[in-house]
């Protein structure tokens, strides 16, 4: 069986964002999970918590971490303290109850951690929102393409950046990690 501990992972970065920038709510942690998984994705064709992200009207979300805050599983309100929703447009408070734990992180995603943190620590949700909604990434070829509420693809961070891997590379290391993963159920 292949253990890849993006539970924790997904868990853990929060914890991370929350004590490493200020004004994080709901949407400001749902942008920056998603800037770390897609920026990963670019750099080697697997994001790091595993969640799955719909172009949503304030930008990307993961729909599945959505659903989970309204009734967290048992794992994620031992680590994460949150609050009732108080309601549309109003403050998130969520608050970490452990400390940051980077045992199941490279050094590349606790790099993209610490680029995040650093980036977005003073930055509000409509200002994190503004940098999700810029042309031509995902976000918005997503909205551009398929329309409100699909799918972002993964596939859609890839540029020609010198930190993005190429389309080619990125679709063998893709198919390669199918075929590990299959032949390990």
């Amino acid at each position: 069986m292949l253990i890849d501990h993006k539970r924790e992972k997904l868990l853990n970065a929060i914890v991370y964002f929350l004590k490493n920038t200020k004004h994080c709510g709901k949407t400001k942690i749902f942008k920056l999970l998603y800037f770390l998984d897609f920026l990963h994705f670019k750099e080697t064709a697997q994001s790091v918590t595993g969640l799955r992200y719909s172009a949503w009207d304030n930008g990307p979300a993961p729909a599945d971490l959505f659903q989970e805050l309204k009734c967290p599983e048992e794992d994620f309100e031992k680590c994460i303290f949150v609050p009732k929703d108080t309601g549309p447009g109003e403050f998130f408070g969520m608050k970490p109850k452990q400390r940051f734990d980077d045992t199941h992180f490279s050094e590349r995603q606790l790099r993209l951690l610490e680029e995040l943190a650093f980036i977005f620590k003073e930055v509000q949700a409509d200002d994190i929102v503004e940098v999700s909604h810029l042309p031509n990434q995902p976000w918005d070829k997503t909205i551009k393409t398929k329309g409100l509420g699909a799918e972002i693809d993964y596939f859609l961070a890839i540029d020609d950046t010198d930190r993005s891997l190429s389309l080619e590379e990125v679709k063998e290391r893709v198919q390669e990690i199918q075929e590990i993963e299959s032949l390990l159920r």
